[in-house]
């Protein structure tokens, strides 16, 4: 029996919610909803490991291949780093089990990593698609976020918390996790007359401890919410301790940018390494110039020496050509095209791409300067107006050829018209079946006029009703009407006149029948 004093959990939750509410408002509530890494039982009670690497360099390139157009040499580099590291996680759980002093003892630097590269080339889908297949939790973020907002070191541990929440809860999982951060290069200090950037310098230093080993707390200190939620919970687990951080010894981190200034930070070393020896700068690529770089061009670019030498592995993207991004469209599984069939088959239209028009789409990309990006760019710039033109049009099915890359209004305006005869037929079928059903119920030949053909199609249309409800709205009393006339061998011919002034027409059609039928009737001697 629970001491009188002592409160219940919900009682603890309705002092706390008045808490809030009294001291923040009514806009911050407070939830007792169980937190993922809660519901989660402790490595000893697992059926088995939570993570598990098996995989080979060559593996790990041949899946990059199926989305991943050239890099190749990146790919390369890539998979060694990743499975050197997660081989090393292997051996480490494997001593931790057997020999945990000797395993504490044991010396490894991590292999994270720098991607180099102009924007598009694809370095965030190479990061993506290998914790897809490695099997571990991914969180993307770029540099600029931090540097913004001025934070030097809360915000950068929201990462490995967000490790967490991408593997439900799952800390063990979690801790195996990979970590990109993008557009790194805009956190470079920068010389000034008040001195270093503190901004970027600061976001540097907080990364660094997060990329070698620390213990991130699970809440943030700052999270008032978080913090009480945790008190609570501690409460109803009898006392219990649970884990409340993630180490992040095994964590990978992955950082990139375009460094599109350094070619020149490398061109003036080659300059002063070589000069005097026939050396031509700015003959090179940038993708062969960035094969050169070196610490100290890092440095000089405004990374500090510690935090550039937490990634000792670097990874050269180089641009993509119209030849790549032609490939890319044919032959990834991520093509864009994938994407513009699946929209144009919600609205049930078949697309069809034609080698040359995607030929002249790679070349339009290439224009754009934006790698890979370029190409939805594109794409998006020239049949935005199908997406919204074609749905409901009567159109089906087109083909995106050289004709229509070149001239999309053009050929968007024969599209057009063509589903409109389609749309017209298609609704003059409906109104004829319709008839038909009518004059087959009661044994009469009833007949539809061009001309009232062409009404009903053009109100069917300009109504956006389906020909049936249409037609069934304008001749509702033709089924009564029809009835007194069964059987009759006079035609009934439905001119405009009929579908304008329906009920008007059905009389004046089986006044006249009836006084032919009486004339007819009539003998001579009466």
């Amino acid at each position: 029996m629970s001491e009188p004093n002592s409160p219940s959990p919900e009682e603890i939750q309705k002092k706390l919610t008045d808490f809030m509410k009294s001291q923040f408002g009514s806009h911050v509530s407070f939830s007792t909803q169980v937190s993922p890494s809660d519901e989660q039982p402790e490595p000893a009670q697992r059926g088995g490991e939570p993570f598990e690497f098996h995989h080979l360099p060559r593996d790990i390139k041949a899946h990059l291949d199926r989305y991943v157009i050239r890099q190749d040499d990146a790919k390369r580099v890539l998979a060694i780093a990743v499975c050197d590291h997660y081989n090393n996680v292997n051996y480490m759980r494997k001593l931790e089990a057997e020999d945990e002093k000797k395993a504490r003892e044991t010396e490894y630097t991590k292999q994270n990593v720098i991607l180099l590269g102009p924007t598009g080339v694809g370095k965030t889908y190479l990061v993506k698609h290998v914790a897809d297949l490695v099997g571990v939790p991914f969180v993307k973020a770029d540099a600029t976020k931090f540097s913004e907002t001025g934070y030097v070191g809360g915000d950068v541990e929201d990462l490995v918390r967000e490790l967490v929440q991408r593997a439900n809860g799952d800390i063990d999982l979690a801790q195996y996790g990979i970590i990109y951060i993008d557009e790194v290069d805009k956190i470079a200090s920068t010389s000034s007359p008040a001195g270093r950037d503190v901004s970027g310098r600061g976001v540097q230093t907080a990364l660094l401890k997060l990329m070698e080993e620390t213990e991130v707390p699970l809440r943030a200190p700052n999270d008032i919410q978080g913090q009480l939620q945790a008190a609570l919970e501690f409460q109803r687990s009898g006392g219990r301790p649970k884990r409340q951080t993630i180490n992040t010894r095994h964590v990978l981190f992955i950082v990139s940018g375009a460094f599109e200034k350094m070619r020149g930070v490398i061109e003036h070393r080659v300059r002063q390494s070589t000069i005097g020896f026939g050396a031509h700068p700015g003959s090179e690529s940038d993708g062969e110039l960035l094969e050169q770089v070196t610490t100290a061009d890092f440095v000089e670019y405004g990374l500090e020496p510690e935090f550039i030498g937490r990634l000792p592995v670097r990874v050269v993207c180089r641009e993509l050509s119209v030849a790549d991004l032609f490939e890319i469209l044919q032959r990834s599984e991520g093509s864009i095209i994938r994407q513009y069939e699946r929209a144009f088959r919600a609205y049930g239209i078949e697309v069809f791409f034609e080698e040359a028009g995607l030929h002249r789409i790679a070349e339009l990309a290439a224009e754009e300067k934006t790698g890979a990006r370029g190409l939805l760019t594109v794409c998006e710039r020239i049949l935005r107006s199908f997406k919204y033109e074609l749905p409901g049009s009567g159109v089906n099915r087109f083909t995106i050829d050289l004709g229509l890359i070149d001239n999309p209004e053009k050929r968007l305006a024969e599209l057009l018209e063509q589903g409109q005869r389609a749309l017209a037929d298609e609704l003059a079928a409906v109104a004829r079946e319709f008839v038909q059903r009518l004059a087959s119920r009661y044994n009469l030949k009833v007949e539809l006029t061009e001309p009232a053909l062409a009404k009903l199609v053009e109100r069917a249309a300009s109504d956006n009703i389906h020909m049936r409800d249409l037609c069934a709205e304008i001749f509702k009393d033709y089924e009564f009407g029809l009835k007194l006339a069964e059987g009759a061998s006079e035609p009934l011919i439905l001119t405009e006149e009929a579908v304008a002034n329906p009920d008007r027409y059905l009389s004046e059609w089986l006044v006249k029948r009836y006084r032919a039928d009486r004339k007819v009737g009539e003998s001579p001697a009466t």
